[in-house]
């Protein structure tokens, strides 16, 4: 039975590796484009709740940007803390930032979901850049990614930034996520025009206005957790010309600042990312241990044949490990050493979020509970 495991195993691992290599190669790099010095005007629409350590320094570097023709929105969404009080400072210091304040929630709308679609409404650009609240960027991001979006004539521009991550359980958490979205999601498709596939990253996610309204604004995901990727894949669908880019010198975030903050963090959307079912959280826990956990234990084994395939799946998701990690991150790629450990931090955060997801009756986010039935019944919608 192993044998037969570990040999479709390696079979798949080629098969990803080939997928990843030829993907990483039609990545581009930020960095490496042309700026827009002059052009049309660019809405970026900032929701936030509870950021009052985060909001002030991302918007400041926003300011920074070489691309001068901007407006700000800046949407607080029921904040209880100093947020809306800061974005109001903010608003003082440049005449091109409006700050709206949301008072209550409209039933059938996630929080962010509707803060993000608010702005929208007010937003004036021919393009919308939806980003988050803690994101950091260096002046020239704004110009580069303007004129990559031009020049390819996209919808849809997502950006993959630097995360930051201090602590070493972190990192190993946060590069393992990145190399397991790699083969899940294959977020290079959304480069290939002939794929269906798409993604979005909320750090980056920049839309052409006529795109948005046409495709159905946030109101064709307004229940969804991981709205930043429903957005990019409706887009997609829907046959809106898409890319997706590296921009790990130019935009940071610190996704979690610890891993504790993650589990946390990961409750909202892990099950969702699912499709809210049961098989495929199993299917999903068998993946990652049969993977990423087994072959480590196996090629100790003492039958010959088991442990050399199992060396072989270990090598051949080292190299796909190694390639993804190069690319993506700024992390190193000897994080591979205690892949097995965090495979397992992995599939307790799995179950986690499932049972809580479970026992809530739905998930918590931000302080507002939203019911698993109603977030079933929307994503069927």
């Amino acid at each position: 039975m192993l044998i037969v495991l570990f040999t479709i195993g390696m079979i798949v691992w080629l098969a990803f590796l080939a997928d990843a290599l030829i993907g990483l190669k039609n990545l581009d790099e930020l960095e490496t484009q042309q700026e827009l010095e002059t052009g049309e005007l660019l809405s970026v629409i900032v929701a936030a709740r509870h950021e009052e350590k985060h909001i002030k320094p991302s918007i400041l570097t926003q300011l920074k940007q070489t691309y001068k023709n901007v407006e700000w929105l800046l949407i607080n969404d029921r904040s209880t803390d100093r947020t809306g009080a800061i974005m109001d400072e903010l608003a003082l210091i440049d005449s091109r930032i409006t700050v709206i304040h949301i008072k209550s929630l409209p039933e059938g709308w996630l929080g962010k979901n509707h803060a993000l679609y608010t702005g929208a409404l007010n937003a004036s650009g021919k393009w919308l850049l939806f980003t988050d609240a803690d994101v950091n960027y260096q002046p020239k991001a704004f110009a580069k990614a303007l004129h990559y979006f031009e020049r390819h004539q996209l919808d849809h521009l997502t950006a993959a930034p630097n995360l930051n991550a201090k602590k070493f359980w972190l990192k190993t958490f946060v590069a393992y996520f990145l190399f397991g979205f790699s083969f899940y999601k294959r977020p290079w498709m959304a480069n290939n025009p002939k794929s269906k596939n798409g993604t979005g990253i909320g750090a980056f996610n920049l839309v052409r206005k006529s795109a948005y309204k046409a495709l159905g604004t946030h109101e064709k995901i307004k229940m969804r957790p991981d709205d930043d990727l429903q957005l990019g894949m409706k887009l997609k669908k829907a046959g809106f010309r898409q890319r997706i880019v590296t921009a790990q010198r130019l935009i940071e975030v610190e996704w979690y600042g610890s891993l504790k903050e993650a589990f946390v963090g990961l409750e909202k959307n892990t099950f969702a990312g699912l499709n809210y079912r049961i098989g495929m959280v199993f299917f999903a826990i068998f993946g990652v241990f049969a993977t990423n956990v087994l072959p480590f234990i196996m090629v100790f084994s003492s039958n010959k044949a088991i442990a050399l395939l199992s060396l072989g799946n270990i090598i051949l998701s080292g190299i796909h490990y190694f390639f993804i990690i190069k690319r993506m991150t700024s992390f190193s790629p000897l994080l591979f050493l205690v892949l097995p450990i965090t495979a397992l931090l992995f599939i307790y955060s799995i179950v986690r979020a499932s049972f809580l997801t479970f026992k809530r009756g739905g998930i918590v986010w931000r302080e507002t509970t939203y019911r698993l039935s109603e977030l079933r019944e929307k994503d069927k919608s």
